[in-house]
């Protein structure tokens, strides 16, 4: 490491990222909330003895039409952005910027790891490390190369979910990792009658660390099982694309090319994500062949809907008057490492038997109601943060293990 090698100065920063981040930030809770709560593992008669069930119905709807995997996707774009921001700093300064890159997404796998094994199994941190160790693999295709192999990889779920249809689930790749899950649970006493309580009727910290054992694995049978490592790679070529292209350091000359983008991703995500989420409540799973409309249908809602939102936050970023308001965002973006695994820790406290133990009493409702309360928190935390500090305090350490030297925090 040397001298050289310096992170990007709060000066040279494009404050629409940091704004598209702290959006970001708000529906990744939203949607990680079903996971904090227990409510996603429910059964139907769980559910339906919740004080709040009707009002739950319509809310978890419309979560899952308008919120589910639409961040995760926004996230994903803004990482391969990073990517390029990454390369073009270093390269200018003639340093090597792989190095760079490579020993980033080192320090954040050991982070990711560590959030994964010792705090929430439903970590994105690790993934993302892992999927990005390929992404400079691609910096020399051309534009529309990326763009029709991330289209594949978008649709390229049908077909892995096609063969499950066609051998009736005999091709699964995700059932090696399903077994070994079944066999650490059951290592640790937990199976099908206590796990969804278990972290609820448990107030130690130890029984967090127990099921997370077993939670690994069940997080990494639902990324493989629901395909989610080409997604997550076909968002960050799109955005390695859009950050080439510098589309978002000219937003104002690329008006036209977002309007476009904004409005065709309306017209395919809105009614395709009500699709997704209307058959996705319909009860029929893979490897029943009617359960391609659930995949078919998220492949068609998800990437769309992600990209108009993103647009509507950039063209509304080119009005003075909400360019203001969407400011407040901004630190929120800043700090997105810090805010995400606080989101873990407030969730731990709040739906956790170490905590407040509200985990499987609480239905949509409540938790999404809980999780815009915690946000906006977070909005006030984050821009008084900023006031004093030049980074949040994860980002702080993860630059200097990045780049070998002392940074100052305070200002």
């Amino acid at each position: 490491m040397t001298n050289n090698s310096i992170p990007v100065p709060s000066t040279d920063r494009a404050d629409i990222l940091d704004v598209l981040r702290g959006f970001a930030i708000l529906g990744i809770f939203m949607a990680n909330s079903a996971g904090f709560s227990f409510y996603m593992f429910l059964t139907e008669a769980q559910r339906e003895a919740l004080p709040t069930f009707k009002s739950d119905e319509i809310v978890d709807f419309f979560t899952m039409a308008l919120v589910d995997g639409k961040f995760y996707s926004l996230f994903s774009l803004l990482f391969g952005i990073g990517f390029t921001i990454i390369l073009d700093r270093n390269q200018t300064a003639g340093r090597n910027p792989l190095m760079v890159f490579y020993r980033r997404l080192f320090i954040l796998t050991l982070l990711g790891l560590g959030h994964l094994l010792l705090l929430w199994p439903g970590d994105i941190l690790f993934l993302y490390a892992l999927v990005g160790m390929v992404l400079p693999l691609f910096r020399n295709f051309k534009d529309k190369t990326l763009i029709i192999l991330s289209v594949i990889l978008i649709l390229s779920p049908l077909l892995f979910d096609l063969a499950k249809v066609l051998t009736k689930g005999a091709w699964d790749l995700a059932t090696p990792i399903f077994e070994q899950a079944i066999k650490v649970d059951a290592a640790n006493g937990i199976d099908g009658k206590n796990f969804r309580d278990y972290l609820v009727v448990n107030e130690t910290y130890k029984s967090i660390y127990v099921a997370n054992q077993g939670g690994f694995f069940w997080r990494w049978e639902h990324i493989i099982g629901s395909n989610r490592i080409p997604k997550v790679l076909a968002m960050f070529l799109i955005g390695f694309v859009a950050g080439r292209n510098k589309i978002f350091s000219n937003l104002g000359t690329n008006k036209d090319l977002l309007r476009k983008i904004q409005k065709w991703g309306f017209i395919i995500g809105v009614p395709c994500s009500f699709a997704y989420a209307y058959f996705d409540f319909d009860g029929i799973h893979l490897p029943k062949p009617f359960a391609l409309t659930d995949t078919l249908f998220y492949a068609l809602s998800v990437i769309p809907l992600s990209l108009a939102y993103t647009t509507t936050i950039c063209l509304l970023w080119l009005k003075p008057e909400f360019q203001k308001r969407l400011k407040v965002l901004a630190p929120v973006g800043r700090m997105a490492l810090t805010n995400y695994i606080m989101q873990t820790l407030i969730g731990i406290f709040i739906y956790y038997g170490i905590g407040l133990g509200m985990g499987t009493k609480t239905g949509p409702a409540i938790f999404v109601s809980i999780a815009v309360g915690v946000y906006i928190l977070q909005v006030i935390f984050s821009n008084f943060w900023f006031r004093y500090f030049n980074f949040g305090p994860l980002e702080w350490i993860w630059r200097m293990l990045t780049y070998g030297k002392f940074l100052k925090i305070a200002k």
